[in-house]
């Protein structure tokens, strides 16, 4: 007998080809949406690692700028305080000056004459004195001529004392302190 088939065997073929097509499409896309997962969980976290990094320079910024700001005011803090320290210096250095201004004031005044008031208006010294003759007065504005440390006598005004102090002459001067310390004299 002839070996006949009827089973139909070209539907069974064509079914089993259709199952194998349905998995390898399922496997495609399971394969896809694997890579896509892994693809965005990836990207999810290279971008979360950015942000912190962000976070973290943004932090590092504010302190930065607190520093800053804590530098600025130190130095103006520093330039107040060397500001303060040249004013001091400054009057320590005059103190002795001052002090041989009112020496030489006194080494200049001559007998028979006295001062009244003393004015330092900047480098100028106003002086009202009273004298017993105006000879003195005119030594007194010779002392100053020859002084290391005064310079252009001005003599304003010469009157005759009140009664109190009869024989007096009561004399407005005026004397301009030299602006740089005398050669020879020695700071302390």
């Amino acid at each position: 007998m002839a070996k006949i088939n009827l089973r139909p065997w070209r539907e069974e073929l064509r079914a089993e080809k259709q199952k194998q097509f349905v998995v390898m499409m399922l496997g495609a896309v399971i394969i896809a949406a694997g890579l896509v997962f892994l693809w965005k969980s990836d990207t999810d976290s290279r971008i979360a690692y950015q942000q912190s990094r962000n976070a973290y320079i943004e932090t590092a910024t504010k302190q930065l700028d607190k520093q800053i700001t804590e530098i600025e005011n130190l130095k103006r803090q520093r330039d107040e305080l060397l500001a303060r320290m040249q004013v001091i210096q400054d009057l320590q250095g005059k103190r002795p000056v001052i002090v041989r201004v009112f020496d030489e004031l006194v080494r200049t005044l001559p007998d028979g004459l006295f001062y009244v008031d003393l004015k330092r208006t900047g480098e100028r010294i106003d002086i009202v004195g009273m004298a017993e003759s105006n000879s003195r007065i005119s030594n007194l504005m010779r002392h100053f001529d020859e002084s290391e440390w005064f310079t252009n006598p001005n003599l304003t005004n010469v009157s005759a004392a009140d009664d109190l102090r009869s024989g007096y002459s009561e004399f407005n001067l005026s004397v301009q302190q030299k602006t740089s310390e005398p050669e020879g004299e020695d700071e302390e």
